[in-house]
């Protein structure tokens, strides 16, 4: 998955998404190419489920 697609499916933003993969706390990309990378939908469909649930 592409990262408008990720964006939407994840309801995150970019900056936010980076800031996870930094602290290991979202799946890494695979590099498509020199500037292409995506997301595996398993990958997002794990995290998406064992991630915490976000109080207000």
């Amino acid at each position: 998955m592409r990262m408008p697609s990720v964006m939407q499916m994840t309801g995150l933003g970019r900056s936010t998404i980076y800031r996870l993969m930094a602290r290991q706390q979202f799946p890494c990309p695979v590099r498509l190419g020199v500037r292409a990378v995506a997301w595996r939908r398993s990958e997002l469909d794990v995290w998406s489920q064992t991630r915490p649930a976000i109080s207000h």
